[in-house]
């Protein structure tokens, strides 16, 4: 699966702390029943843009305490830079609030600006520290995708997520159970119950805007690794592992349909699209959710009547999660970093 990115190359020359506590919202924003029993694609969450911005959070320990069930990094991986790197426009180093913390002490210790290891290292640490979390789902834009020949490929991806984050990380495998397929697996027999996520973490991939605009790359982050997903459950390896693929960009119908081959289609369960097309296209969104699938709605504060994207009026941001909620979001994403009592918010989704 190596592709040449020599073309690229030349190209760039970019929940509160405890778990208590974070439990609280979900059951008082939830309506009735209880949402920690409900399937985890039966939910609504909030979710924060480049979570990893040192403007945002100076740590991303803080990120993760912030409550939001989303947290986005941006990822490198190019010959240009060593390793993975998280930086929003740095293709050749690290801008990031991630410090590679080896336990929950030495979290907001050390120097940032550390690799994609460095902030799975973060990641765990804080999960030891609140190991019963809610499910927190990091998205992972692969700015100009995956980089086979410096051993950056999905395989090693893989590897690095098992190391770094251990029992902590919810692979696919996890949710194919018994089924041949993911897309099987959620509209059979749905994904987990909340309660049963506590303390996992879920990483998203989708294709980055740098390799989206690269003449020379045809072979996409999500298609790359839906291929990767498909081979090894062809070889009985799927535990394997690591990340779920997203279908990028919201569009009518099926969008799996005219972009890959029907093999590749079963592997893809996450949507990942702007808020504002999602529900202002004639796109049935409910299709998503009776299909088990999982729905990003970016850009949430777009939506008609459009409101601030870092810092709205609280009760606006709330009013606006719920809009989304009705309209089959599973994730509602903008820059509210400042509300957290917006990004704990987690409500029945439909």
């Amino acid at each position: 699966m190596s592709r040449s990115r020599l073309a690229l190359a030349v190209s760039t020359a970019a929940l509160v702390t405890a778990a208590t506590a974070l439990a609280l919202p979900v059951t008082a924003q939830a309506g009735p029943g209880n949402p920690a029993a409900s399937s985890y694609g039966d939910t609504t969450g909030v979710g924060v843009h480049n979570a990893y911005e040192q403007d945002k959070y100076e740590y991303f320990a803080d990120a993760l305490d912030s409550g939001a069930s989303l947290l986005e990094l941006d990822v490198w991986t190019n010959v240009l830079g060593k390793g993975w790197r998280v930086s929003h426009s740095n293709p050749t180093g690290n801008d990031n609030n991630c410090e590679n913390a080896a336990s929950a002490d030495e979290l907001r210790t050390k120097e940032r600006d550390q690799r994609l290891d460095g902030c799975l290292a973060d990641m765990r640490a804080w999960h030891d520290a609140n190991p019963g979390h809610p499910p927190v789902l990091i998205k992972v834009e692969m700015k100009d995708g995956f980089y086979d020949k410096a051993d950056r490929g999905p395989d090693e991806l893989d590897a690095l997520l098992g190391e770094k984050l251990g029992d902590a990380l919810l692979r696919p495998s996890d949710v194919t159970g018994g089924h041949a397929t993911l897309d099987e697996a959620v509209g059979s027999t749905g994904w987990p119950a909340r309660d049963a996520m506590a303390g996992k973490f879920l990483v998203e991939l989708i294709p980055g805007t740098v390799e989206e605009e690269n003449p020379a790359d045809d072979l996409w982050t999500d298609e790359e690794y839906a291929t990767h997903l498909k081979d090894l459950a062809a070889e009985g390896s799927l535990a394997e592992a690591g990340a779920f693929p997203a279908v990028h960009g919201a569009e009518k119908g099926d969008p799996r349909t005219e972009r890959y081959e029907e093999a590749l289609r079963p592997w893809f369960v996450v949507f990942d699209g702007d808020a504002a097309t999602f529900t202002g296209d004639g796109i049935d969104t409910a299709w998503y959710q009776e299909n088990g699938y999982l729905t990003v709605m970016t850009d949430a504060h777009k939506v008609a009547p459009e409101i601030d994207n870092v810092e709205p009026g609280e009760q606006e941001a709330r009013d606006r999660v719920t809009q989304l909620a009705a309209s089959h979001a599973s994730f509602a994403t903008s820059d509210w970093y400042p509300l957290p009592k917006v990004l704990s918010m987690v409500v029945p989704r439909g």
